[in-house]
């Protein structure tokens, strides 16, 4: 096992490295120039000619005028600076510098991480709290009276868009009945501290998780109700039960973890995927996380911003694909990851 997970980090980062390549090369294509965005306050107080000398002054300081290969080691922390002569890139902890925030990327980055983290893990325990329970209910009563309601629910769910599904619940929970705030994710000028600043944060949040949560339904339900229908098929079921096995000996302790394996597969790779969902949530709800942080780069041309979130979601998928191969043999000891 030691082994795998060693080539596994090993196969992590060469794929790190060749995406963020590909990332840093895309968006220095794009059409921008740090340089000019950086003197844009200073287009009327300076002359023609000093403005001119001072955007070629910083174009080499900030090194635009290099080849991509250098720019990119310089960004990576492989190539030294070229004021100092010293390391200072991603493997030194170096983000970069926002010329939207004025500051390190460094410095932006922590408080967004925690609130996009706090609301996909909160949102991922609420779901599967509802899907598992209600999935392997509808696949025991199947063509039942609440397996039908539920496939007619889900389909809905399934096929509505997350944006449609948050302006949905915003006029209705926040216009109409007015429980929930519509944006922010604390009230304005408050001071709170310990549980007090806790609650006011879940207050705030509780719209954008409520919506997260429903628009996750459909495909998760949908998924272990027919991994748990099939599971239920198979002749060891109908030997546990002409044993004389209780039903939920049956259902839970052998329909339930053989259908396991490929529902593991799904949690894993659907907790990745609500990290891109909470882009739209986030920038829907004004909400001060890692997606509402990527649109507001993008929009501004903060590239090297907008690369340090890139990242991110990489490092997320990277890792989850480990947690993901890794959780077969935890699930179903008969697989041999290290094979």
């Amino acid at each position: 096992m030691g082994k795998y997970i060693l080539k596994r980090l090993v196969y992590m980062v060469v794929v790190f490295v060749l995406i963020s390549f590909l990332m840093f090369c895309l968006y220095n294509l794009i059409p921008s120039d740090p340089a000019r965005v950086e003197l844009e306050g200073m287009r009327q107080e300076l002359r023609p000619e000093e403005y001119e000398l001072r955007y070629q002054q910083l174009r080499s300081e900030m090194g635009l005028d290099d080849s991509i290969f250098i720019r990119f080691g310089r960004w990576v922390g492989v190539v030294a600076e070229k004021q100092s002569g010293e390391m200072n890139g991603l493997l030194q902890g170096n983000l970069g510098y926002s010329t939207y925030f004025k500051t390190n990327v460094l410095n932006v980055i922590p408080d967004r991480i925690s609130n996009t983290v706090f609301i996909n893990i909160f949102v991922t325990i609420l779901a599967l709290g509802i899907t598992i329970p209600l999935g392997i209910y509808c696949a025991v009563h199947k063509r039942g009276k609440v397996d039908q309601v539920t496939q007619v629910i889900t389909i809905i769910g399934y096929s509505i868009p997350i944006y449609i599904i948050a302006l949905v619940f915003i006029w209705f929970f926040a216009v109409t009945l007015e429980w929930f705030p519509v944006m922010g994710i604390k009230t304005p000028g408050s001071d709170y501290t310990g549980m007090q600043a806790t609650l006011d944060k879940l207050y705030y949040l509780g719209l954008p998780i409520l919506v997260m949560t429903f628009g996750s339904l459909g495909g998760m339900t949908r998924y272990v109700r027919s991994a748990m229908i099939e599971s239920l098929s198979m002749d060891y079921i109908r030997t546990a039960r002409a044993k004389g096995l209780k039903e939920k000996v049956v259902v839970y302790s052998h329909a339930w973890r053989n259908a396991l394996l490929p529902i593991v597969t799904v949690i894993i790779g659907w907790f990745l995927s609500i990290f891109s969902g909470s882009l739209i949530v986030e920038n829907t709800f004004a909400l001060n996380g890692m997606g509402n942080l990527y649109i507001l780069g993008l929009t501004n041309h903060d590239y090297e911003l907008v690369l340090a979130t890139q990242m991110f979601y990489t490092v997320v998928s990277l890792v989850g694909a480990l947690l993901m191969d890794l959780s077969y043999g935890l699930v179903d000891p008969r697989v041999r990851v290290d094979k």
